[in-house]
């Protein structure tokens, strides 16, 4: 049973994530030869203040340049 877990920012929709679901699924499906119902899709919401990159926080604004 294959699990795909995506994190990503809070923010879209439950249309979007019904389409990753269904698209990243297909994609299992025919690369990874298993079947839909043994597809699980995971989607976590991780708040800007809790996500890092390069050293700063995605809540915090851009640097000046």
């Amino acid at each position: 049973m294959p699990i795909v877990r995506i994190e990503m920012w809070p923010g879209r929709t439950k249309a979007q994530k019904a389409e990753l679901a269904r698209v990243i699924t297909e994609a299992m499906v025919t690369i990874a030869h298993t079947t839909p119902e043994a597809v699980i899709v995971v989607f976590e919401e991780v708040p800007k203040e809790n996500w890092a990159q390069g050293g700063r926080l995605a809540s915090e604004p851009p640097p000046s340049p």
